[in-house]
């Protein structure tokens, strides 16, 4: 197969690229090259997505083509290249506009409305939902086949973003910090997808021309099961201290994300949606997720041999002041809301 990814020097467009080697694929990537290392074995056309097409690229011939990109004008202009390819667009599950509904998939959840001109994100943030949605309308109406997968919390070895790494990284400190800082309710589900899974299975469907929307994630679970997965993944036997999102707020200490965030704790009920959508459409269509044990496992090793890994979250210090106040609302009796 003739793929070319759109992108695959940074993490899930890295993966497609290298999983699209290691089938055998004839790969190309066109980007920049400047965020990152390409995977062995694929030939680079630098494109800056900003310029026309390179005179390397127009005219070449794809049986498919996956895509990761936001900016509406980029995607129409990939598209208006190679309409007769197959194409694997990587949207978000962003694209929804209700967050608070569980057991959501696409066609049961409303969308948010397309917004067909390129925003910066760092001016409005919230215009990567809607900018994704007129992505995705741009590669249905122009191409000549395509699947739409919309990933959630996307985690795994080279993730920039910190969010999932922060779990890993904090229980390999358990030997020296034992009591860990749990948020929320352990009831609370989450939802992740190991970026590896998510590109085998977009290769997959890229190779079989599987067409429709889908999205991008693993099973929902309890957050009180994944930080014991992330436990076991690392070797450790973590102490355990859930602390009410109330508490965490009266501390300033953000969700999700972030300085002084507990990644992945979102504020419930309004987020009770995010992280809990239905994956039985994904896993019909041949999605297979490891156990998040060796997501762990491998997450900490990457990290471990990456020293300037991005880790976002709470500090130690900043991690036991919490948990030292919480144990003092406690003992006075008190619920800290």
């Amino acid at each position: 197969m003739r793929l070319l990814a759109l992108g695959g020097s940074v993490f899930l467009s890295r993966a497609v690229a290298d999983e699209g080697v290691r089938r055998g694929h004839d790969v190309t990537c066109a980007c920049r090259g400047s965020s990152g290392s390409l995977p062995d074995g694929v030939r680079h056309v630098a494109w800056d997505r900003r310029e026309a097409i390179p005179a390397d690229l127009a005219g070449s011939d794809f049986d498919a083509v996956v895509e990761v990109a936001r900016l509406p004008s980029w995607v129409r202009a990939a598209v208006g290249a190679f309409p007769g390819a197959h194409w694997v667009f990587v949207s978000t599950i962003n694209v929804y506009a209700d967050e608070s509904t569980p057991g959501g998939r696409p066609g049961t959840l409303a969308e948010r409305r397309a917004n067909h001109d390129d925003v910066d994100l760092a001016e409005d943030p919230e215009a990567y939902g809607p900018m994704k949605v007129a992505c995705e309308q741009v590669v249905r109406d122009g191409a000549a086949s395509a699947m739409v997968v919309r990933p959630g919390l996307i985690v795994g070895p080279g993730d920039p973003t910190g969010r999932f790494g922060y779990w890993p990284a904090r229980m390999a400190d358990v030997p020296d910090h034992p009591e860990v800082l749990a948020p929320g309710d352990p009831g609370d589900a989450v939802q992740v997808i190991d970026v590896r899974d998510l590109a085998a299975w977009i290769v997959d469907s890229a190779e079989a021309r599987r067409t429709g929307a889908f999205d991008g994630i693993g099973a929902a679970l309890p957050i009180g099961d994944l930080l014991a997965e992330v436990a076991a993944g690392t070797g450790v036997e973590p102490e355990l201290t859930w602390v009410p999102q109330e508490f965490l707020a009266e501390r300033e200490v953000e969700p999700w994300a972030g300085p002084r965030s507990v990644p992945l704790w979102l504020p419930r009920p309004e987020y009770d949606g995010m992280l809990a959508h239905d994956a039985t459409p994904s896993y019909d269509a041949g999605l297979v997720t490891r156990p998040l044990a060796d997501t762990a496992r491998d997450t900490l090793a990457w990290l471990r041999a990456t020293p300037d890994a991005k880790v976002t979250g709470l500090g130690r210090e900043e991690e036991a002041a919490v948990l030292a106040a919480w144990a003092a609302t406690r003992a006075e009796g008190g619920s800290g809301t």
